[in-house]
Formats: C-alpha cells, structure tokens, sequence
C-alpha cells in the first residue's frame, strides 16, 4: 500500500507562467548580483583616497549591498511562490477515510463538558 493514494481522474492543469520565471530565475539572480558587486567596486575605486572620498564610497557600498540582500530576497521569495504553484498544480492526492458517524445524538459517554461543570447532549439540527 502506497503512503499517497492519487486521486482518480484528476487531470493535473498545464504549466503556466511559474515555469518561464523559474527558467529566467538564474539569469536574474546573477545580473542582480553583478551589478551592485560592480558598483560597489566602482565606487571604492572612483570615490577612494581622500577622507571625503572614503567616507562617500563607504556609504555607497552600504546602499548597494542593502540593494543586494534586498535582490536575493525578491528573488527567493518569487521562486518559493513559482514552486508552491507549480507543486499546486500537482497531482491530487487522497487522504485516508475518516468513517464519520451520522448520528442525532453523541454516543453515551461522549457527551460535551461545558465549562460550568455540566454536560450536554444536544441535537444536531441539520
């Protein structure tokens, strides 16, 4: 017996646009981290030497490895959104039954406590 049992007849939907950006996502994980690395690097070169210019190039680095962290979190968090459709999209699966029993009334012994210390056996009215 197989722990998942797939649902009979489900047809599962076609790929869609999660696919396509799932595709371009290392492409554009590797742009995003090049270009602030880049000017980070730019700016200690151009901006470096004097007190000014140190202070200045230090701030900008500061600014683009925000932009950096800030990029790598876009990044997973679209990707993490592209998989759970894409897992959605899946084959249905069907869990075990859970026999429901159709009855008026509980069970004796299994009525409801309340919290006054009282019990009920009240009538399902459906």
């Amino acid at each position: 017996m197989s722990m998942l049992n797939r649902l009979p007849g489900f047809r599962r939907a076609p790929a869609g646009l999660e696919w396509t950006i799932l595709r371009r996502l290392p492409l554009i994980t590797l742009v995003g981290t090049v270009l602030p690395v880049a000017g980070a690097l730019a700016a200690a070169f151009a901006l470096g030497g004097d007190p000014h210019g140190d202070k200045l190039a230090t701030t900008v680095q500061i600014v683009l490895a925000s932009v950096l962290v800030l990029h790598w979190t876009a990044v997973f968090t679209v990707g993490l959104a592209c998989v759970i459709v894409w897992i959605a999209k899946g084959p249905a699966y069907v869990a075990d039954a859970y026999e429901l029993i159709d009855a008026d009334r509980p069970a004796p012994g299994n009525e409801r406590v309340h919290a006054s210390g009282g019990c009920s056996t009240r009538a399902n009215k459906g």
